[in-house]
């Protein structure tokens, strides 16, 4: 008998990263030493979320294509570059605000300026290139490969940096980017690379998914769940605007700009890995972990809806546009 788990998994927006993350913090909730007791190989899958990572973004690079950017750079680019200066305007605010520890009490409890700028740095690239393919165009679509540089951690740090909030070595920026960078190398070199590393990009991700997971705790997530909420709401309000504007302005209709306005699921593990390279953020890693994820939902499902709207007020405005012209300069019959 076969069960549809992949296919009904894959129904929850991010399924592949947010049901085994909860799954993870389901087990470790409620046996917490479960990792311990069974130690070896089990013990290193609950607590072994960076080495997969690592490999994660190798195989991503891999599946970018430098030949192609040239084409999109220009949509692509000024849309990513949109996004981190974005971040960049979080930080500042943020940081000056509320500083790089989380809030600890009242109803922004567990928001930290990782949390935002994380939700913010990421575009849920699935989502996007299956809008575009619906309400864009071929070329609208391709700029992801310009923005799946916002993979990973790097974007984050820099923003942080740039807003006075951390300073990090040049050796841990490079370290940052230097699996996705090595990735780019192979897969261009080598199509075959490409092809073969391509391939475990989506089964790689519920597994650092679990491991996410299992460093997180359920007792705070109720309250972490209601702020992520807003925090995806936010994310769309503040970011579509901007986005489209950006994307009018570089020759496309706004709709590019609005599919953009989400947080990747991958997004979930940047502030893990921004800990791990700066212990100061270690006390905001868990709860913006748990706000990312819910960012991941909440985008995933204002995204869609907010695109057609505006596909379709685009299309129709130009329908009406075109009938208003074909009347004030009609063909003549001559």
């Amino acid at each position: 008998m076969q069960l549809p788990i992949k296919r009904t998994i894959e129904r929850v927006p991010g399924g592949l990263m947010i049901v085994p993350m909860i799954i993870g913090a389901v087990i470790v909730t409620l046996f917490p030493h479960a990792g311990e007791f069974f130690g070896s190989f089990t013990r290193a899958l609950f607590t072994g979320s960076l080495p997969i990572l690592a490999v994660f973004y190798v195989c991503m690079g891999a599946t970018i294509e430098v030949r192609s950017l040239p084409r999109v750079l220009r949509r692509g680019g000024f849309l990513m570059a949109t996004k981190i200066l974005l971040g960049i305007a979080a930080a500042f605010v943020l940081g000056h605000l509320i500083g790089v520890q989380p809030v600890k009490t009242g109803w922004f409890a567990g928001l930290s300026t990782l949390a935002v700028v994380a939700a913010l740095n990421d575009t849920n690239g699935g989502l996007y290139m299956a809008l575009l393919g619906k309400y864009g165009t071929t070329e609208e679509a391709a700029a992801y490969s310009v923005m799946s540089l916002e993979s990973g951690p790097f974007f984050t740090m820099v923003t942080l940096g740039v807003a006075g909030l951390s300073s990090f070595p040049w050796q841990t920026l490079l370290g940052a980017i230097l699996p996705l960078c090595v990735g780019i190398v192979l897969g261009n070199l080598d199509s075959e690379i490409r092809e073969f590393l391509g391939g475990a990009v989506m089964p790689m991700i519920p597994f650092f998914a679990f491991a996410l997971g299992a460093t997180l705790d359920l007792h705070r997530l109720w309250a972490a769940g209601l702020l992520g909420v807003a925090l995806g709401a936010a994310v769309v309000l503040f970011s579509a605007p901007a986005l489209a504007m950006v994307d009018r302005l570089f020759g496309g209709k706004g709709t590019a700009g609005i599919a953009a306005a989400t947080t990747a699921g991958n997004a979930s593990a940047v502030p893990v890995l921004v800990a791990a390279a700066d212990s100061h953020y270690s006390e905001a890693a868990g709860p913006a972990t748990v706000l990312v994820a819910a960012s991941v939902i909440v985008t995933a499902m204002l995204a869609p809806p907010l695109t057609a709207w505006w596909a379709r007020r685009v299309t129709k405005t130009t329908v009406i546009q075109a009938k208003t012209e074909k009347a004030e300069y009609p063909v003549s019959a001559d």
